[in-house]
């Protein structure tokens, strides 16, 4: 990670990179390596702040997704993707020299 290791971070992390999908809160902190307590502790702040947005409920699960329609999502994304290229670009340069 380019900018430090918090469970905010990771979390965010891996909404970058399933933004197409929608989750449960046990599998998002499963899958960001994130305790569900620490989840529970800030994720209120990402939906309250329309970063994340509850898709739907299964049972008794709500699902949410990456907002797309937020700016600082999208800002977000294409960040991570710039950081991505950049550090891609040096080893295929050396590939293909």
């Amino acid at each position: 990670m380019q900018f430090g290791d918090t469970p905010q971070l990771r979390v965010l992390d891996f909404l970058i990179g399933n933004h197409f999908f929608d989750y449960p809160m046990t599998e998002i902190a499963r899958e960001s390596n994130v305790s569900y307590n620490s989840l529970k502790s800030f994720f209120p702040v990402f939906v309250g702040s329309g970063i994340v947005s509850k898709t739907r409920r299964i049972g008794k699960s709500d699902y949410f997704k990456f907002n797309m329609e937020n700016e600082f999502v999208r800002n977000l994304i294409k960040l991570d993707w710039s950081l991505t290229k950049r550090n891609i670009s040096p080893e295929l340069e050396e590939v293909y020299a």
